[in-house]
């Protein structure tokens, strides 16, 4: 897992994340740079990781969009 900054926007790479940690990583990096609106979150090619991280937000109500397969924006709180 890394978070790093690019093109003025801060994202967090699950690569390495193990599916059970998953929640507690997302929802820190969500709360822990929510001034920072949008976030992007990088799942890779895991289907499970994007289902993961899809029900996440969506249990949290939190709004995303997902343009590309594998990168979730994170639009709202």
């Amino acid at each position: 897992m890394s978070i790093f900054k690019e093109r003025g926007i801060t994202h967090l790479d699950l690569h390495g994340v193990k599916h059970q940690d998953v929640s507690d990583e997302v929802i820190n990096f969500i709360f822990q740079y929510q001034h920072l609106l949008p976030l992007i979150i990088i799942c890779g090619n895991s289907n499970k990781m994007i289902e993961i991280v899809s029900q996440i937000l969506k249990t949290s109500n939190i709004i995303f969009s997902s343009s590309r397969f594998g990168i979730i924006r994170i639009e709202g709180i």
